[in-house]
């Protein structure tokens, strides 16, 4: 590692690190919609390179997180929740079809893998752990999306989750929602784990058009 002035220096983080660091600033609310993202700003506080902050930017814009504006830079993009709502809605569509593949295609390792998360689900509600919930919860939909090997639906799927993913984090969190989603997911797991595609397909769709109804009450 080089030192300079006798000083260690720390490495600089990867685009790949600033990406993670700085989904996880907007998700959390640390970073504002709206709020402009100054590169200089951004490499002085994460102590980054100027051209892996902008890297990291031009990923986020594509996962919709982040937008240009021209002659003004880059900054939080606003999501309204009529747009958020639309978005879970047509996610629904295609975790749907991902929860119908997944059943035809599901071995009996990965079986036991999602049954393992639904016991992981059950004593996180008991214990009144949502942020262990809301772990279990990304697991699962990211399991089922795996299994499924739709890559042109997962890929359109990540796209679209970043984008309406501030709601669905304060979502997560909000007190008793976790009660009532977690037999929603249970339904899920059952149907992929028995091989039932149609029920697999209904149980994610129904599941997902109920979170877009909580979006739209809550946000009204």
């Amino acid at each position: 590692m080089e030192t300079l002035g006798g000083t260690t220096a720390r490495p600089s983080l990867t685009v790949a690190e600033l990406v993670d660091m700085l989904r996880s600033a907007i998700v959390g609310g640390d970073l504002v919609p709206n709020q402009r993202l100054v590169e200089a700003d951004l490499a002085a506080e994460y102590g980054a390179s100027r051209g892996n902050i902008r890297a990291a930017l031009a990923e986020l814009t594509v996962e919709g997180l982040v937008e240009r504006v021209q002659n003004r830079g880059a900054r939080v993009r606003a999501v309204s929740v009529e747009e958020a709502v639309e978005i879970t809605e047509v996610r629904a569509a295609l975790e749907a079809l991902c929860a119908r593949k997944a059943a035809e295609r599901i071995t009996d390792d990965e079986a036991v893998e999602l049954q393992e998360l639904a016991g992981r689900m059950k004593d996180a509600v008991a214990r009144g752990d949502r942020d262990s919930y809301s772990e279990c919860n990304q697991i699962l939909h990211a399991r089922v999306i795996d299994i499924s090997a739709q890559q042109t639906a997962a890929a359109t799927i990540h796209r679209l989750r970043g984008q309406a993913v501030r709601f669905q984090f304060r979502l997560a969190r909000q007190p008793g929602r976790p009660a009532v989603s977690l037999p929603q997911h249970l339904a899920i797991i059952d149907a992929v784990c028995a091989h039932n595609p149609d029920a697999a397909a209904d149980a994610m769709r129904v599941h997902l058009e109920s979170v877009a109804d909580v979006i739209r009450s809550t946000h009204t």
